[in-house]
Order: structure tokens, then C-alpha cells, then sequence
């Protein structure tokens, strides 16, 4: 009986620290999304990168319009042509088309590229923040709730959205 007693006190003893410890775990949650929307250098990169998809999408206007006109100059011409004229054309408008997709290809990956390069520092910068926030606040962990990969989240959870704001200098 009494091996049965120090058995429970060493137990008590024990759990004791685990209990009050996992009482203390603080777990906070934001939206990175609408901080990011918030972020003065996000509305700069969205601009940049209209900027920059502005500019392709006027070098394949041009190139559109050359295609147009090619083919429409062969289709006016094409029943009186000689056989090598038209198909000297048709094999000028098929490289057209191709250097037309080439291009639209190109341009996409571009975009991407120039996109990461230009939001890359700012998911950055907010990550910086969040990882502030939490060291000075003692979160253990802290949920981007618009991933929605947290299922749940309890009115304990802290919305860390305003010390971010703060540690990033935004309102």
C-alpha cells in the first residue's frame, strides 16, 4: 500500500510540470493573404508586374498583326499564285504562327519568373515579422488560417494580424 502511495505522489510529481506547461502553450493564427494585400510593396510589384505583362501583351499584338495580314494578303492572292509563291507563303505563315506560340510560351514563363521575383521579398519580409511576433510573444505555433489547412481554431488562439501590422509598420 504504502509502494502504491509513492507511486501516485512520483506520478503527481511528475505530470504536475507537463499539466502547468501545456496550460502556458500560447498558439496564434492570421490571414497572410490580407496582410499581404494590405503590404505598400505589394500594390508596387502588382503594378511592376502589370507593367511588365502590358509590354508582351503589345509584342504579340504586333506579331498577331502581321500574321493577319500575311494571311489575309495569301487568301486574296493564293488562287492566282504561282505554286512556289504560295507555298513560300503558306510555310512564311506557318513560322509566324510558330514563333507566335513560341512567344506566348515565353511570355508566360516570364511573367512567372518576374512575378517570384517580385513577391518573393515581401512573403519574406511578412515571414520575418510573423517569426518576430512570435519570439517576443512566446506563441509556440502560429496557423495561417488562409491556407485553410487548420481545421479548427479556439477563441484561445491569438490573431496575430495586429502585431504583424505593427511589426511591419501597416495599419
Amino acid at each position: 500500500m504504502k509502494l502504491l502511495k509513492l507511486s501516485v505522489v512520483i506520478t503527481l510529481l511528475l505530470i504536475t510540470p507537463l499539466i502547468s506547461s501545456a496550460q502556458e502553450l500560447k498558439f496564434g493564427h492570421i490571414d497572410m493573404q490580407e496582410l499581404i494585400m494590405h503590404m505598400p510593396e505589394k500594390q508596387e510589384a502588382d503594378r511592376r508586374l502589370q507593367q511588365e505583362a502590358q509590354t508582351l501583351q503589345n509584342r504579340m499584338r504586333v506579331m498577331s498583326e502581321e500574321h493577319e495580314r500575311k494571311f489575309r494578303e495569301y487568301l486574296a492572292e493564293r488562287e492566282n499564285m504561282p505554286e512556289l509563291i504560295r507555298a513560300t507563303m503558306e510555310k512564311e505563315i506557318q513560322e509566324i504562327e510558330q514563333r507566335l506560340q513560341n512567344f506566348q510560351s515565353m511570355a508566360q514563363q516570364t511573367l512567372s519568373r518576374k512575378e517570384q521575383e517580385l513577391y518573393q521579398p515581401i512573403l519574406e519580409k511578412l515571414q520575418r515579422a510573423i517569426d518576430a511576433v512570435g519570439e517576443e510573444n512566446g506563441f509556440i505555433y502560429i496557423f495561417d488560417v488562409s491556407s485553410q489547412v487548420v481545421l479548427f481554431h479556439s477563441d484561445d488562439s491569438v490573431d496575430c494580424a495586429p502585431l504583424v501590422k505593427a511589426k511591419l509598420g501597416i495599419n
